[in-house]
């Protein structure tokens, strides 16, 4: 059966996350030491212990969700046999970008948590607190509804989509002003719509210091030849050449996270027939089943998961 490993971004951390794989693998431990090696920190110990609020934080929950993605590769490599080049293609929401790549041996975990620590502190720093926001539409919304209520927000001040989950979850960002402005349009369209609990407006153009910042780090960065494509976040297509990265990787700053593209097209042009989502959280299994509704998913956890998975790969 064709498959594809899928890495979750912010928003499905949780204090405890990871310390199952952390209690029962040496390899799993390996990486969380690697992670804190290359912080100069111990960010294990706020992983497994919270508290809640600091892990939420930009630049610790990114570099948090990763090690706990690659934690579980290296444990399902290691232990069980199953390694990234099972699946015909990785691909990460948002931030899990980066995890797919450094499973895929693009990146070393060391520099994908320097990476996504830049990452964090710089799309943390682009926006004065307050001045930016995002809201999820929900319900019957599909893409082409959003990105009129973002139009009409855009009159008051910047409102892009940022995040094509799936049909009845697009996430808008941009302005506090634009914003609102598209909130209260999407009221008149009849669209529910929820404004987000974020420190930023990310994948937005206000993120355009956050990219800058990002495509100084990167071009010092070794970016290597991939074991499996990546289905990247911009293009919503497969790529296979470190110099194409690098720069989608500052576009996706800025740019729209195209996951119900990818979803799509993975499961179509791809043939994939099993997404198995790997790290902490099942909040892209979800958005599987929506896109792609007869493929099968995966969630990979804890050990119970990981063997249970090995058994059938």
């Amino acid at each position: 059966m064709t498959i594809a490993f899928i890495f979750p971004g912010q928003g499905s951390q949780a204090p405890g996350m990871g310390k199952g794989l952390f209690d029962a693998f040496g390899a799993a431990r390996e990486v969380f030491q690697e992670v804190d090696d290359a912080l100069g920190e111990k960010l294990s110990r706020l992983i497994f212990e919270g508290p809640a609020d600091d892990l939420t934080l930009t630049a610790n929950a990114q570099p948090a969700l990763m090690a706990v993605s690659l934690a579980a590769m290296r444990a399902l490599d290691r232990e069980f046999g199953v390694g990234v080049g099972k699946a015909h293609f990785v691909a990460g929401h948002s931030l899990g970008e980066y995890s797919a790549l450094a499973a895929a041996g693009a990146l070393s975990v060391a520099d994908a948590a320097k990476l996504l620590r830049v990452r964090g502190n710089a799309m943390q720093a682009a926006v004065p607190v307050g001045e930016g926001a995002m809201a999820a539409l929900i319900g019957k919304v599909d893409v082409a509804l959003a990105e009129e209520i973002a139009a009409k927000g855009a009159e008051a001040g910047p409102c892009v989509v940022a995040n094509d989950n799936n049909v009845g979850n697009v996430v808008i960002s941009g302005s506090k002003a634009g914003i609102d402005a598209a909130l209260a349009y999407a009221k008149e369209k009849g669209a529910r719509a929820i404004a987000l609990n974020v420190s930023a407006p990310f994948h937005s153009p206000l993120m355009q210091p956050a990219a800058d910042a990002m495509a100084e780090a990167l071009a010092k960065a070794a970016i290597t030849p991939l074991a499996v494509p990546l289905v990247a976040n911009v293009t919503a297509r497969a790529v296979t050449e470190p110099a194409i990265i690098r720069k989608l990787l500052v576009e996706q700053v800025t740019g729209r996270v195209r996951w119900r593209e990818s979803i799509e097209w993975m499961a179509s042009e791809g043939g994939v027939a099993r997404f198995i989502e790997v790290g902490a959280g099942k909040q892209l299994s979800g958005m599987v089943k929506r896109n792609a509704p007869d493929a099968e998913t995966v969630a990979l956890n804890d050990p119970a998961d990981l063997e249970a998975f090995a058994k059938s790969a």
